[in-house]
């Protein structure tokens, strides 16, 4: 029997029509349906509870321990621990136990107070009142007793306790306003309707006795997407269907605004409600730093399992002789004879792991935590990087990423709101081929700052004015934009002569400019009310339009539309969007005159948009009217049933003309993508913007420069040749000048090198992503990538949202392998800043969905320079030091160890006393670094900024490399074999003290001991630059930590211990001369080889770094000619030429006066006693000077 027909059975009479699983039916009031309407079926849902707490008394040890021992490292010292437990191990289960259970207890506080503060926000939203109706009567009850299907009453400036189906308002028209600040944080009021036929109960007797059913979608957690229908019965009729959507849901979290009161039913409740299905953590990052810190841990793992291996097999071959297997003095039982060869071996083999297990550093895990939790305050302390317009900050929502800032390599933007103010201004409009100023023209009369520009006639033909009007109402209509309430929540809103001082609110910064252009060339939108759209027109008359539907914007169509009906009885489809969306659609209208004026717009850099209608016949408009309503009731595929709808309608236009909103580059953008190129950063823009536009954007904001040549990988382009024929000759362009296509080095952009510039729009992008025929898209993903490592920037247009992830996954796994950061402020950016490696934040005007999907969030683009080329890179360089030094000091501690079995018989015997093998990592070592970790500036901040090419000494994982891991390992041994062997010379002939006695293994040890934590303090010493009383006090305090530790470890009987054989050894070593000797002598030695090192290489093979701070070290007596002007204008900047301030406020005058345009400039007067003698006129030698110097 054929599958597909049992399956077709099985879904009509067990699911009913459409598949009912992805559904849910909710009972208004929890009234059952009437009788023969339909099966009424209880359905049970989760309470009203909000649980964002992870742990409950019961479950918080075992969970929390699960969680942290699925760590490597910490399951790793769980199994040394149970080993020590269970054999006979030389060293105390104490040893690795302590420190186990110390970085256990640290994390599990850390998080058990996190939580127990989720616990106590969790109470407080769960035990707030919320009223409901119950029989016609309002009651009070807490929120958490909440259940699907009750009514909920919500008052003005109350938050909604859960989602709500919105029933009716005090309102008339049925309308509220909300803000959802917490959710998105938009602060704008948003107009949510209510259903149409529940609209007028406004009483608590009439909202009881409603009789209705919801069906809609299972939650999910999209917060703009919601499908579902009601079904409103009445006495005798069958019931009323209505479609449900975005609108008329009011979500959790969200907060009353304007309304007096609302009534809702609850739908989701809980964690079923899209507030708490949004608490699901983002996937988790890792930072290539934590990459490589698993790869070191390998390897020491390996060598901690060789060292095992090499000292057991060297203790059996070592006793192969019987007077050392069993000498005379440690005769064996009988039972240790017998015992199997094979179990006695490996049971040494874990003695010898538990022996050198410290080169594992247990540690670092939670030194490294803590290094970036605390080092993410820098950031949101930052007060440069505070917007004071705006009274936003820097926000860190994961610090997991903190040293990644240091290694971008890609950084993808988008254009709107990022890369300009997101601040749209109305420029001009054209109507069949005429241009429209605001104040240039406006009532038809001419002003006098028009001249030179195409103008309509002061008296235009009578068909030209009605054109002319009807693209002015289009634009007064064709919007979601909101007027802004007075303090009278429900009266009418302005006079007619005040209308035109309306404060207007929309989601969309460019329909709020489009609104007010028109407002100034005569015709002000006032208001919707009782689903009657009011224009006051230029002869003060207030025209009123029923609306009759919404056609809604989306990134997919790129337009939108409304169908209104006129006080006469017509009935118009007005449509508004990108030219690429509406020209196809026209039928009629001056459409090569309108082209002609979008594309010299879109070249000056202007957004446009084109504006189109048709008239509707009555049975047209039932015709749609059906059409609309059958997809808008669909519970399965609304949105496609909604997207061939609306494709159905929205052709056969008349093109009315275009409008042109200028969007203007944010504050700096320029310069801080001039830094980022300098950094050696590939910067690449990704728009949804048409190419014209983007690409004047692109000139503006430096990303392409005048010497740039331009290839072309466009639609238009594959239309005239095929794509792989465009993709061969674009990348024998760039490979012929490979050459030339070297950057400079100190300045990343060379004035006289070929530099190409890469354009590629949606479309064309689908094709090379596109699998072939063959099935392999990778030959023309492999060339394309090939042509884009050879352009300076890529511009990325007409960009669909998932198209924006596509590209930067695309150059994320390409085989270099970068990092890739993407910056973006709007929802349409989400998903390629949750696809880079680093996602950050704009926080803009199209509310916060980037921010809060992000991983740090900025106020300005212009922010993110100084995130990266600073902060970025400290937490490269201070994390790569942390990690570099703790196997460091690990291999410096445990390798005297290895020697020492080689002196000791293989008998696992341990070099050091138990408490100086568990505190060495916990608190002899650990402060300094981390005190290191969160405040070393090897260079200056203000350096930083001024030169960009510091970046790259860090980029690429510089400092994590094998080779520089391999020296730090090599230095590790060098500075253990002088411990060892300095201290084994030393006591070779056997060292007596003054009283006579003989040091003994404890006191050797010890010495060792001592040397080693001096020697790797130090080392920290020499490599911190930036040193700061904490510095001071944490480095010299730890050295005198130790001390006074030994002193009174070995100095005290303390009755707790069963033995004590570190009783008056330390005293006694320190009461020996040559112990003092030996202990400056070795530290001495040991630091040598790092301090040779590091002149030698500053001096012949100097970094650019080491450049800057040799740099910095050296006074200077005059300006060299490579100092960046820049510096010479910073204020930590001193010179000792006496003209130096002369000539910063000089060169900053005529920088002004060249980005002008102007060739003079008025200099102040010459300070007296200046070697730079000018005459006493203003103009003479010392302006020129200064211009030639910037030329």
């Amino acid at each position: 029997m054929d599958c597909s027909l049992v399956r077709t059975l099985v879904h009509r009479y067990c699911a009913g029509e459409e598949n009912w699983v992805d559904s849910r039916t909710i009972y208004v009031g929890h009234r059952e349906p009437p009788p023969g309407a339909e099966a009424y079926i209880p359905q049970r849902y989760p309470d009203n509870r909000i649980v964002s707490s992870k742990y409950t008394f019961w479950n918080f040890i075992p969970k929390n321990l699960f969680e942290q021992f699925r760590r490597v490292a910490n399951f790793y010292f769980l199994i040394i621990f149970l080993v020590q437990l269970i054999i006979d191990t030389p060293t105390s289960p104490v040893t690795s136990g302590l420190p186990l259970f110390f970085v256990i207890t640290v994390t599990a506080i850390k998080q058990g107070y996190e939580d127990w503060l989720r616990h106590k926000a969790d109470n407080a939203m769960n035990q707030c009142p919320v009223h409901f109706i119950q029989h016609g009567k309002l009651v009070r009850k807490q929120s958490r007793k909440l259940r699907v299907g009750d009514i909920v009453m919500v008052k003005e400036d109350e938050t909604f306790p859960c989602d709500l189906i919105f029933l009716s308002s005090n309102r008339g028209d049925g309308t509220c306003h909300v803000t959802t600040a917490s959710l998105d944080g938009e602060s704008s009021h948003k107009t949510h309707y209510a259903v149409q036929d529940t609209k007028g109960f406004h009483t608590e007797e009439d909202i009881g006795g409603l009789h209705a059913t919801i069906e809609c979608e299972q939650p999910q957690p999209d917060l703009y997407k919601f499908v579902g229908r009601i079904n409103v019965y009445s006495d005798l009729n069958d019931p009323v269907v209505r479609p449900l959507g975005s609108e008329n849901l009011l979500l959790r979290g969200a907060t009353l605004k304007n309304t007096e009161k609302i009534f809702g039913v609850a739908i989701y409740t809980g964690m079923e409600t899209k507030m708490a299905l949004n608490y699901q953590s983002k996937s988790q990052k890792r930072s290539a730093v934590e990459k490589s810190m698993n790869a070191f841990l390998i390897v020491y793992l390996c060598i901690l399992i060789s060292k095992a291996l090499i000292n057991t097999v060297l203790k059996y071959v070592w006793q192969s002789e019987p007077f050392r297997d069993e000498p005379w003095y440690n005769q064996k039982t009988e039972s240790e004879r017998q015992r199997n060869l094979f179990l006695r071996a490996f049971t040494d083999f874990l003695a010898f792991m538990v022996l050198f297990n410290y080169i594992i550093p247990v540690s670092m895990y939670v030194t490294v935590e803590m290094q970036k939790f605390l080092g993410s305050y820098f950031i949101t302390w930052d007060e440069d990087m505070f917007d004071e317009e705006t009274g936003e900050g820097p926000l860190v929502n994961t610090s997991d990423l903190n040293e990644e800032l240091g290694q971008v390599e890609y950084i993808f933007t988008d254009k709107t709101g990022t890369l300009t103010e997101n601040n749209m201004e109305f420029k001009e409009c054209c109507i069949e081929g005429h241009v429209y100023v605001p104040h240039v023209i406006c009532n038809g009369q001419v002003l006098p700052e028009s001249s030179g520009i195409d103008m309509i006639d002061s008296s235009p033909s009578v068909n030209g004015r009605e054109r002319e009007e009807l693209f002015f109402r289009a634009l007064c209509l064709c919007h979601t934009v909101q007027v802004k309430d007075d303090d009278s929540v429900d009266g009418p809103r302005k006079s007619p002569d005040g209308g035109k001082s309306c404060v207007y609110i929309s989601s969309s910064p460019d329909e709020v400019a489009l609104v007010e252009g028109v407002q100034r060339l005569g015709f002000t939108y006032l208001r919707l009310k009782d689903n009657y759209m009011e224009v006051l027109n230029r002869e003060n008359h207030v025209e009123r339009f029923e609306l009759l539907e919404i056609l809604s914007f989306d990134s997919v169509r790129r337009r939108m539309s409304v169908i209104v009906k006129s006080a006469t009885g017509e009935i118009y489809l007005f449509c508004k969007g990108a030219d690429s969306s509406i020209f196809p659609r026209v039928i009629e209208g001056k459409v090569d005159q309108i082209r002609a004026r979008v594309e010299r717009n879109a070249v000056e850099g202007l957004r446009t948009l084109c504006v189109a209608y048709k008239r509707l016949i009555q049975e047209e408009y039932e015709g749609i009217c059906k059409l609309l309503q059958a997809a808008k009731v669909a519970l399965q595929d609304r949105e496609k049933k909604l997207a061939e709808a609306y494709e159905q309608i929205e052709k056969d236009l008349i093109l009315l003309g275009a409008t042109a909103v200028e969007d203007r580059l944010q504050e700096k953008a320029a310069d801080t993508i001039e830094a980022l190129q300098k950094a050696g950063i590939k910067v690449w823009v990704l728009t949804g913007d048409k190419m014209e536009t983007a690409a004047a954007t692109c000139y503006a904001c430096k990303l392409f420069r005048r010497n740039t040549q331009l290839l072309e990988l466009t639609t238009k382009r594959i239309e005239e040749q095929s794509l792989h024929d465009v993709l061969f000759e674009l990348s024998k362009t760039v490979l012929r000048h490979s050459g030339s296509l070297t950057r400079d080095n100190l300045s990343g952009l060379s004035a006289d090198m070929q530099d190409y510039g890469l354009i590629i729009d949606g479309a064309a992008l689908s094709l090379i992503m596109k699998p072939r025929e063959d099935g392999s898209s990778s030959n023309y993903r492999e060339l394309f990538l090939e042509i884009c490592r050879s352009c300076s920037a890529v511009l990325c247009c007409r960009m669909a949202p998932l198209q924006k992830a596509q590209i930067v996954k695309l150059i994320k796994f390409s085989k270099e392998h970068p990092i890739t950061l993407a910056v973006g402020d709007g929802a349409n950016d989400v998903s390629m800043i949750l696809e880079a490696h680093v996602g950050i934040g704009v926080i803009g005007k199209e509310g916060r969905q980037a921010a809060r999907n992000s991983d740090y969030a900025i106020p300005k683009f212009k922010h993110l320079k100084k995130m990266l080329l600073v902060h970025g890179h400290f937490y490269y360089i201070r994390i790569s030091e942390l990690v570099q030094y703790f196997f460091y000091k690990n291999v410096c501690f445990i390798f005297p160890q290895f020697l020492y079995q080689f002196f000791c018989g293989f008998s696992q015997q341990t070099l050091y006393d138990t408490a100086y093998l568990t505190l060495y990592n916990i608190s002899f070592t650990s402060l300094p670094i981390l005190l290191y970790s969160l405040m070393e500036q090897h260079i200056g901040i203000d350096v930083l900024k001024r030169d960009p090419t510091l970046y790259r000494d860090v980029a690429k994982n510089a400092l994590l490399r094998w080779r520089v891991f391999i020296y730090w390992t090599l230095l590790g041994l060098f500075d253990a074999l002088v411990f060892f062997f300095g201290a084994y010379f030393m006591f070779e002939n056997t060292t007596v003290t003054s009283n006579g006695q003989i040091f003994g293994n404890w006191t050797f040890g010890t010495l060792v001991f001592t040397v080693m934590v001096f020697t790797v303090t130090l080392k920290l010493a020499l490599d911190t630059h930036y040193w700061t009383w904490i510095n001071h006090f944490v480095i010299w305090g730890s050295l005198l930590f130790y001390v006074v530790f030994s002193l009174l470890w070995g100095g005290v009987i303390w009755p707790f211990l069963n033995y004590q054989r570190m009783y008056y050894v330390f005293i006694q070593m320190l009461s020996s001369g040559p112990a003092w000797l030996a202990i400056v002598l070795l530290v001495t030695i040991s630091l040598l080889p790092d301090v040779l090192k590091k002149v030698l290489c500053r001096q012949l093979w100097p970094t650019a770094t080491e450049r800057v701070q040799n740099g910095c070290a050296q006074p200077r007596d005059r300006d060299s000619e490579f100092t960046p002007l820049a510096s010479l204008q910073s204020p930590g900047y001193q010179s000792t030429c006496p003209s130096a301030a002369w000539y910063s406020s000089c060169s900053q005058q005529v920088t002004l006066a060249a980005w002008k345009g102007k060739v003079s400039v008025e200099p102040p007067p010459t300070l007296s006693g200046s070697r730079h003698h000018c005459s006493s006129s203003p103009s003479h030698s010392c302006p020129g000077t200064c211009v030639q110097m910037l030329v």
